[in-house]
């Protein structure tokens, strides 16, 4: 399935049903009177957060999503049936932004939670609600509420626990590929991986889910390469591991660091402030003594510890995974006091509370 992480699509509610106007006229009947039901409510536009889905592709084929409107009264007192609902099934870590691309409308983080983002216009009154006693035959009715509709912005950032950065052809994607069951594309030259990849880590019989995020080199957040857009992904990530590639010398690998941190940066959202994993890659590929000095080189502007590992050689590769896992717990443990944004119906537990924008 070919990944998509934006789109931009039309919404639109439906309209209200008419009020009836309408009289009993039975035969043998003395008692007559207004008897006009009321026309039903139109349909809401409703999104829904499903498991299963880790792609927008469903939105690049439809982009107008209509709810259905309300039938209009009947006589004898019959109400229309109201409009039928359009939902929109998305994937967790979805973003739902207004026209304009800022303004944040609903930021879905959880399965079944569901956001009412256009209401149904009202159904209109009929004639039997404004009889009185001197005005025993109305011949009014109201007539069906306007709908609501809007374009919005969908984005997708991926929910994963630890995030691969770096320059490209740093080894990310062999990492990744050694790790876990993912299989991106491997291959000698920049920008293989056009597309951020999953994959999930087992590590002492616990899993965390590992974020591929292609495509950075300086000026990416002035939009050169692939642009930062996929540093969106890494947002939500509790920890990244930055390969740093020392096959290309001490000052090319220092200068890559240097790159990458000031592309995180520059990009915002906290990225440069998240727990870092420093790692020489490839170290298969080169003598102790350039690991040594690109070490050394890397140590002056790098805080803590730097790791070397290969994946292809599947050196260190279990110790760096379990140094993941224990700032992924840690941060899990954080967050445990944080209060839920997801909420449950009292009543049923089994249904998500509507939240209402």
């Amino acid at each position: 399935m070919k990944f998509l992480d934006q789109a931009k699509i039309f919404l639109k509610s439906g309209p209200g049903g008419n009020g009836c106007v309408s009289f009993r006229r039975e035969a043998n009947v003395p008692m007559g009177g207004p008897d006009g039901g009321d026309g039903g409510r139109g349909g809401d536009v409703i999104a829904v957060c499903v498991e299963g889905l880790n792609t927008l592709i469903d939105f690049r084929y439809q982009q107008h999503f209509k709810a259905d409107r309300g039938s209009d009264g009947m006589g004898k007192a019959r109400y229309g049936a109201g409009g039928s609902e359009s939902i929109l099934k998305l994937p967790v870590g979805t973003q739902i932004f207004a026209e304009d691309g800022e303004t944040l409308i609903a930021d879905l983080i959880a399965v079944g939670q569901r956001v009412v983002l256009l209401k149904g216009g009202q159904g209109g009154r009929g004639n039997i609600h404004f009889k009185s006693s001197t005005n025993q035959a109305p011949r009014r009715a109201d007539t069906g509420g306007d709908a609501e509709e809007m374009w919005v912005w969908l984005r997708l950032k991926l929910i994963a626990d630890a995030g691969l950065v770096g320059l490209p052809n740093a080894g990310k994607s062999t990492f990744l590929s050694s790790v876990s069951a993912a299989k991106p594309k491997v291959a000698d030259y920049p920008f293989t991986t056009l597309h951020p990849a999953l994959g999930v880590v087992e590590s002492d019989d616990e899993a965390f889910v590992l974020a591929d995020i292609p495509g950075l080199i300086e000026g990416a957040h002035e939009g050169k390469g692939l642009g930062d857009r996929f540093l969106g992904h890494v947002e939500r990530c509790r920890v990244l591991l930055h390969l740093v590639d020392p096959t290309l010398g001490p000052d090319v690998a220092v200068e890559s660091y240097k790159t990458i941190r000031g592309e995180l940066a520059a990009y915002g959202g906290g990225l440069d402030e998240k727990p870092e994993i420093v790692a020489l890659s490839k170290s298969d590929a080169v003598s102790d003594e350039d690991i040594e000095a690109c070490r050394k080189a890397l140590s002056a502007v790098v805080k803590g510890k730097i790791r070397t590992l290969s994946a292809v050689a599947h050196k260190n590769i279990i110790e760096t995974v379990r140094e993941l896992r224990l700032v992924i717990n840690t941060a899990r443990e954080d967050e445990a006091g944080d209060v839920d944004p997801f909420y449950r119906d009292d009543e049923d537990e089994g249904e998500a509370r509507e939240i209402v924008s």
